[in-house]
């Protein structure tokens, strides 16, 4: 079927109506999933992060593993958005303020989870007023507040430039600073964990820009699984030319971010020592179904993204829920590969804390060897935190005026 024959499906689609029942009953749902994960975190803070399986030697867990992914999905889709306009060449159909959105909605979740795994909510403000400004850590809080403020502001942007009350300069300038900050954002998260000598899985160079690229990844898959979605239901119109050119994409960011991960994992395992445990550990050890579940997700992708007879709707949001979990299994590898190799020496024998707890001790034997499986409550607070994030776009579905206007680039 040829790719003239199959752009004209948007217009059939855009004629089913949007909104109404179906999407209140979404927002409905999305809010008691909400209700649920906070009724779930008021029990973590209540009896403290013991509920978590989060312990001495794996101090960090599924929270953070969402933080570095979420901001991964946030930095993507404002890159996308922004190039475009930034160097002024042809963009997506209009869909800049939808991908803009996403990426707010992404960034507010990743704050959400820092804030879960401090404990206490009001430990932010103990960061704050005994902040050290050479961590790495008070800097991933600084650049992404700014990152957060300047996504609002270049929505207001967009926003106001349809209406006619802004100039096309002052647009573009903030989307050269919003496209700087997406990269620094993503940078300075990468840093947070490349910066620690001690850990074989971390430290490497390669880290800050394999961050980025992964974020294009997860990024541009999000923004394509949402916006066909959007267009199934009839509430934005875009040419199949648009999606085709961002699958396209998809294909080339994944061929990137697999080509920084085999050079790093060429580099660690020539190296030997903690270097070739950490392909190991990766290739045929604990984490082996993470790295090649995201091997084989990332070659369905691309080949779905290069063959042209793949590039239909069906295999398109295939291909971009595939990426979406690759690159969540990455971090997933990156994080508790981390704590998988100890750092001491007799790490075994030293104090893990409380024991866990019935609950948790069950799910982490679902872990097999791996140091750290998340505990129930850890699921339900994530599951709560994502019903958070759809309420969030919804809302912002219904009642913002995200739609393409005929002259968006």
């Amino acid at each position: 079927m040829s790719e003239n024959v199959r752009a004209a499906r948007p217009a059939k689609a855009s004629a089913v109506q949007f909104g109404g029942r179906g999407l209140n009953v979404g927002i409905a749902a999305a809010a008691a999933v909400t209700v649920i994960g906070l009724a779930l975190w008021g029990i973590q803070l209540a009896q403290g992060l013991a509920v978590t399986n989060m312990r001495s030697l794996d101090s960090w867990g599924l929270y953070i593993t969402s933080f570095m992914f979420l901001v991964g999905l946030s930095a993507g889709g404002l890159i996308i958005s922004s190039v475009p306009r930034a160097f002024g060449i042809s963009g997506f159909g209009g869909i800049s303020k939808v991908a803009v959105w996403s990426s707010i909605c992404c960034t507010v979740l990743a704050i959400g989870f820092v804030v879960i795994d401090l404990g206490q909510p009001l430990r932010l403000w103990e960061l704050f007023a005994y902040s050290n400004m050479t961590s790495p850590l008070m800097w991933d809080i600084i650049v992404l507040s700014t990152y957060l403020i300047l996504s609002i502001v270049y929505l207001w942007a967009t926003m106001r430039h349809e209406k006619g009350k802004g100039s096309a300069q002052a647009l573009r300038v903030i989307s050269v600073i919003a496209l700087v900050t997406a990269i620094l954002v993503h940078s300075v998260t990468a840093w947070v964990f490349g910066l620690h000598a001690g850990r074989a899985m971390w430290h490497t160079a390669l880290l800050a820009p394999w961050f980025v690229s992964s974020a294009l990844v997860c990024g541009t898959a999000l923004v394509l699984a949402v916006v066909i979605g959007l267009r199934k239901a009839g509430y934005m119109r875009l040419d199949q030319s648009h999606v085709v050119k961002m699958v396209k994409l998809l294909g080339v960011f994944v061929l990137v971010d697999l080509y920084f991960f085999g050079c790093d994992l060429l580099t660690e395992g020539y190296s030997g020592g903690h270097g070739a445990e950490v392909v190991s550990m990766l290739t045929s050890g604990a984490l082996a179904p993470f790295f090649w579940t995201e091997i084989v997700l990332c070659v369905f992708a691309a080949v779905v993204a290069f063959v042209p007879l793949l590039r239909r709707n069906g295999f398109i949001v295939a291909a971009a829920i595939a990426s979406i979990i690759a690159i969540f299994c990455k971090r997933v590898q990156l994080l508790v590969g981390g704590f998988q190799l100890p750092n001491i020496d007799l790490a075994s024998a030293g104090a893990f804390g409380p024991a866990l707890t019935d609950a948790g001790a069950a799910t982490q034997s679902l872990g097999g060897s791996m140091v750290y499986f998340p505990s129930p409550l850890e699921f339900g607070v994530l599951l709560g935190v994502l019903g958070l994030g759809t309420l969030l776009f919804m809302l912002g579905i219904k009642y913002l005026p995200l739609k393409p206007v005929e002259d968006s680039r």
